[in-house]
């Protein structure tokens, strides 16, 4: 499927994290560049971070051009030695000032910047350490084969993101309440849903010890 673009939905204050998991270091990079990275190489176009909290340093991590420059502190951890793979062209930045409203806010801000020749929309979060190139490929692959305007990823019994929405959903998208993500979206039309597996989409980082797990699973 062509004019496939992503929201990466990087806005949140992560307040039980204690600092941003949008810039925890994960095999050797942020969570939301690896948002980035995934969607680019899946080939979504165009590719909108939407940013609340946080903006200018999540600004300055999406910009570093030398993969040699790199900040650490706290809970952030390298968790590989060999040198990072190219970094993706840079994505666009959105504000959302209304961030602390809630997630819908985040998605209208994001759906809003869409241009009009954009087909579909992949929505990714900045918490599933797991996400890949591979977990968007196979949204837009079952879309195409499907035909179903919605697909979800399917982890611990539940349809989620990262998600693909067609244009005729757009609309639905942008009515929904401040507060309020996209999962009820695909909870309240399943009859248009195609699920894709995703098992790791159940493991995402809320708290310290969500991301310390993280560390030592992965080692």
């Amino acid at each position: 499927m062509r004019n496939v673009g992503a929201v990466i939905l990087a806005a949140g204050g992560s307040s039980r994290l204690g600092q941003p998991k949008q810039l925890l270091i994960f095999r050797g990079e942020t969570l939301v560049l690896r948002a980035v990275r995934a969607a680019t190489a899946a080939g979504c176009a165009p590719i909108l971070v939407v940013v609340g909290e946080n903006s200018e340093a999540i600004k300055l991590a999406l910009d570093i051009r030398d993969p040699r420059i790199s900040s650490f502190s706290g809970l952030e951890r390298v968790t590989r030695t060999c040198p990072p793979p190219p970094l993706p062209p840079r994505p666009t930045i959105i504000e959302n000032e209304e961030w602390r409203r809630g997630l819908g806010t985040s998605i209208r801000r994001g759906l809003e910047q869409l241009p009009n020749f954009v087909e579909a929309v992949v929505l990714l979060t900045c918490d599933q350490p797991y996400l890949d190139a591979s977990v968007v490929s196979h949204l837009i692959a079952a879309r195409a084969e499907t035909g179903k305007p919605i697909v979800a990823s399917s982890y611990a019994d539940t349809l989620g993101v990262p998600a693909l929405f067609d244009r005729s959903c757009f609309d639905d998208l942008l009515a929904l309440p401040d507060d309020s993500g996209a999962k009820s979206l695909i909870a309240a039309r399943p009859n248009e849903v195609a699920a894709v597996a995703f098992e790791k989409g159940a493991v995402d980082i809320d708290t310290p010890s969500d991301f310390q797990r993280l560390i030592a699973e992965s080692e």
